[in-house]
């Protein structure tokens, strides 16, 4: 599978609100958001024009592992 690239903090924390994910608050260029499904979970997202490719992978990861589900499966679900 591949990373997405050039998707930037707000499109990535759009495509978050399929799993539940809500925007919580946003301090300076980090915007949290914060879900009830499958239990309590936060992600804070950097908001820049284009993600890191490091930095989205981590997230990805994070995110498919409170799921339990694969990184793949969590791209297709997010339809990045």
């Amino acid at each position: 599978m591949k990373t997405p690239r050039n998707l930037s903090g707000q499109e990535f924390a759009k495509a978050l609100r399929v799993l539940g994910y809500e925007k919580v608050r946003q301090d300076g260029s980090h915007i949290r958001m914060t879900t009830q499904l499958n239990g309590q979970h936060h992600v804070t997202i950097p908001n820049h024009r284009s993600l890191r490719v490091g930095t989205l992978n981590a997230l990805l990861k994070m995110i498919a592992v409170h799921h339990k589900i694969s990184v793949e499966e969590l791209v297709t679900k997010l339809d990045l």
